[in-house]
């Protein structure tokens, strides 16, 4: 499977609230990074599978109900892959919502995601998590 199918099986299953996708697409020391400026981002980088599950996914989860990734674009790029579209969710203290476009920019060697890069608009993220 190209890494370009990989992600589109990726963001599928998380369509169904599945990360297991991500992170068996993760190699085992992926060099994750959230957007400079998000609340997230103070961790960076997030080194391996179980740094970006603690760190990033585990306080998602935390502070946001109905958290959603949907895609809209994929950009083959080769061994980069590039996705666009929104975030979404209720934060759970206050009941603000949450609706923010973002970029994921995945690097892969072989069949594993080695890098990921995250844009998205962090004044929201900021705003409402802070």
């Amino acid at each position: 499977m190209s890494a370009f199918e990989m992600i589109k099986v990726v963001y599928t299953a998380f369509g169904r609230n599945d990360p297991s996708a991500l992170f068996a697409a993760m190699d085992p020391a992926i060099n994750w990074n959230q957007a400079e400026g998000n609340p997230l981002a103070d961790r960076n980088p997030y080194i391996g599978p179980q740094a970006v599950g603690d760190g990033v996914f585990a306080r998602l989860l935390a502070a946001i109900d109905s958290f959603t990734v949907v895609p809209s674009t994929f950009i083959d790029g080769g061994d980069h892959v590039v996705v666009l579209g929104r975030y979404s969710g209720t934060m759970k203290t206050g009941g603000a919502t949450l609706d923010a476009p973002f970029c994921h920019v995945y690097g892969f060697h072989g069949d594993k995601a080695v890098m990921f890069q995250q844009y998205t608009d962090t004044a929201q993220w900021t705003q409402l998590m802070t």
